[in-house]
């Protein structure tokens, strides 16, 4: 049987627009070196990704940079492999290694036990930091009176941010990418959102605001405190995907093997939260909001899995859907109260009636979960995502 026609860059006829095109330092095919391809066609390959090839430190990050580039299966057995991993192997093991390359191999190796164990003991301390500060700030509400709240309340608020940004730049919930911009501004919108929004859309509802209503601060309370289980799935997840995208044979098979764990986790993160919800709000004698703080929480999660493999504008494009939808329901309530508008109203009103004040900002973060949650499972299914975010880590015990 004869073999497949293939181009001058290797690749079978019929081929996928998405497939890498030709190089210009591929010779071209009336050329001897031409002959020697077409008897050696991972030459020709190496030859197009040689930058790839050259700066690899294992042949897994050579399987996910030819995904990247749009090699498939199909592409790997066009070049005689039976799939990417394969061919990976073979131009890894073909491919010159450098001086730097045994270096960046020498820098990818594990820190010393003891000093793996001092980050681990420091971030096991700072994960639950904010939300300890937060109920420290709650406990000595009740003991203060008049002027001394607001410095209070400012001073908690400040160091629970300062806090929650150290989780975020190390260990497990740390990104080596950087978040679009305006990522942490619609955060703070939605974690505000879920301290004064019920409250204001009630005031809304029945003719106000008038006057000041209290801030709902359990949902926050118990979402400072899913740091901990949040940190704790992500790593379980890094650390499966790195077991699985060993152990596959291929990108379907290593993708077949990580969406249930990102499921799995997620569901295990999301009956965490509404344990802590449930006991945040016993302790101070609020409504769980399970579907309002859950939703939000969820959105969170995701969003923050996004940037950490390098997705930070889908991760944005979420946030600003739950925000805008929180916005727009109260924009509409206020709206109604112009001459002939009071039927904007309706739709927020029906809402509210039969799912509370919290039906807002829960359709509102349901519906950015979902969209986001439709990307997520694809994009972290990819091998590419996970070799680059494990190559460019923060530094985390293993």
């Amino acid at each position: 049987m004869s073999s497949p026609t293939r181009t001058p860059t290797g690749e079978a006829d019929g081929e996928r627009p998405g497939a890498p095109g030709p190089d210009p330092a591929v010779p071209g095919p009336a050329s001897p070196a031409a002959a020697a391809s077409a008897v050696d066609p991972v030459k020709s390959l190496m030859l197009i990704h040689h930058d790839l090839c050259a700066d690899a430190v294992d042949p897994l990050e050579i399987a996910a940079g030819l995904e990247a580039r749009g090699v498939t299966e199909r592409t790997a057995r066009a070049y005689r492999h039976r799939d990417v991993f394969a061919l990976a192997e073979e131009m890894y093991a073909r491919a010159p290694h450098t001086e730097d390359h045994v270096a960046a191999e020498l820098h990818a190796r594990p820190a010393a036990p003891r000093a793996r164990g001092r980050r681990a003991l420091a971030r096991l301390f700072l994960l639950p930091l904010p939300a300890l500060l937060a109920a420290a700030g709650l406990a000595a509400w009740p003991h203060t009176a008049g002027r001394p709240r607001l410095p209070l309340a400012a001073a908690t608020g400040i160091a629970v941010l300062l806090a929650l940004r150290a989780c975020l730049r190390r260990g497990p919930l740390g990104s080596p990418f950087p978040a679009a911009p305006g990522t942490v501004a619609y955060v703070l919108l939605l974690l505000a959102a879920a301290l004064y929004g019920e409250g204001l859309i009630s005031q809304a509802i029945s003719g106000g605001p008038d006057g000041s209503w209290a801030p709902r601060t359990a949902p926050l309370l118990a979402l400072l405190a899913s740091l901990v289980p949040a940190a704790a799935c992500v790593r379980a997840f890094r650390r499966g995907a790195g077991r699985r995208l060993g152990s596959s044979r291929s990108l379907d098979d290593f993708a077949a093997a990580v969406w249930p764990l990102l499921l799995a986790l997620f569901a295990l993160y999301l009956c965490t939260l509404w344990g802590l919800l449930g006991v945040s709000a016993a302790a101070l004698h609020q409504a769980t909001g399970l579907l309002s703080a859950g939703s939000l929480g969820a959105l969170l999660l995701l969003a923050r899995l996004m940037v950490q493999h390098g997705r930070a504008e889908a991760a944005r494009a979420a946030l600003l859907l739950a925000c805008a939808g929180q916005f727009l329901a109260l924009a509409s309530l206020f709206a109604s109260r112009l001459p002939g508008a009071a039927a904007l109203a309706t739709p927020v009103e029906r809402l509210t009636a039969v799912g509370g004040t919290g039906a807002v900002p829960a359709l509102a973060c349901s519906l950015a979960v979902l969209t986001l949650l439709v990307r997520t499972v694809p994009a972290l299914s990819r091998a590419s995502a996970h070799a680059k975010a494990a190559a460019d880590a923060p530094d985390e015990p293993r």
